[in-house]
């Protein structure tokens, strides 16, 4: 597998490697995670197509044997805008007769898959793609917005999955025999995707994620990934569940060099320097 666009970034954070496509750092993600997992927490989605012959390291850039629907995916990206609740898609709400007597009502399965902690943390990492990375088209003024481009091997497929305060939407470019889509211009998913729920928009006024009373921030450690300490000299603030901040960066001090040598003073050294 490689990243979008070919580069690679080294050592990067969750969240700029979700700006940036870097898909490196989401199959080692799943490589920790375990697949079993996933494909477990997938078919508690709505995805139960999905099976133990998906749990391959693929799964984690959407390769399955029989693929998922936009309408999976819209109801997957839903369950994070709904805070961790997973709501079951439906066509209708109700159907009523001609005298107003309800003859057929939706009943929709509702159920808690995630924490609101960690829906929010999700969320606040799907709108970096938003903020000047892949799905920048998407961003509105005034409007939290977060999504996630999905670009198949030689471009044969295009998505755009993502939610606001208000709506999540799920959409798919592509041919029903598969061909590669090539058009002089972005993500073609993502133009369409950001046409629709811009106009949908217009008339709502600017909301953001609500941030749950057990989200903290901390200061980290750009090098190590953990929390940063005075010696840290690239670091960056990030959000957490409370009691999930990484220990403290261990991985630099300071220490006396020899000016004349250029390695670890001793006490032989006239000159020093930290």
């Amino acid at each position: 597998p490689g990243n979008s666009g070919g580069t690679y970034r080294g050592l990067i954070t969750v969240r700029e490697a979700i700006k940036w496509s870097s898909n490196i750092v989401n199959i080692k993600i799943l490589s920790n995670v375990g697949t079993s997992n996933s494909v477990k927490f997938l078919n508690e989605l709505g995805m139960t197509q999905l099976d133990e012959n998906d749990e391959e390291l693929p799964l984690a850039l959407g390769g399955t044997y029989h693929g998922i629907s936009p309408l999976q995916m819209a109801a997957g990206y839903a369950m994070i805008a709904n805070k961790g609740e997973y709501i079951e898609p439906t066509f209708y709400t109700k159907v009523e007769d001609a005298s107003g007597t309800v003859i057929l009502e939706a009943k929709q399965e509702t159920k808690r898959v995630m924490t609101e902690a960690n829906a929010y943390i999700l969320s606040s990492i799907l709108k970096s793609p938003v903020s000047g990375g892949t799905a920048y088209l998407c961003a509105m003024s005034g409007m939290d917005v977060a999504a996630k481009t999905g670009t198949t091997n030689e471009k044969k497929d295009r998505w755009l999955c993502g939610f606001t305060p208000y709506y999540a939407a799920a959409t798919w470019f592509g041919y029903d025999v598969p061909e590669r889509v090539s058009m002089p211009m972005d993500n073609p998913a993502m133009t369409i995707w950001a046409a629709v729920m811009k106009d949908v928009h217009e008339d709502l006024e600017g909301e953001r994620f609500e941030k749950p009373k057990n989200i903290v921030t901390a200061k980290i450690c750009m090098d190590s990934g953990r929390a940063a300490t005075d010696e840290c000299t690239r670091t960056y603030t990030e959000e957490f569940v409370s009691g999930t901040v990484p220990g403290k960066c261990d991985g630099h001090k300071k220490v006396e060099v020899c000016k004349e040598t250029g390695k670890l003073a001793t006490e032989y050294c006239p000159e020093t320097e930290e």
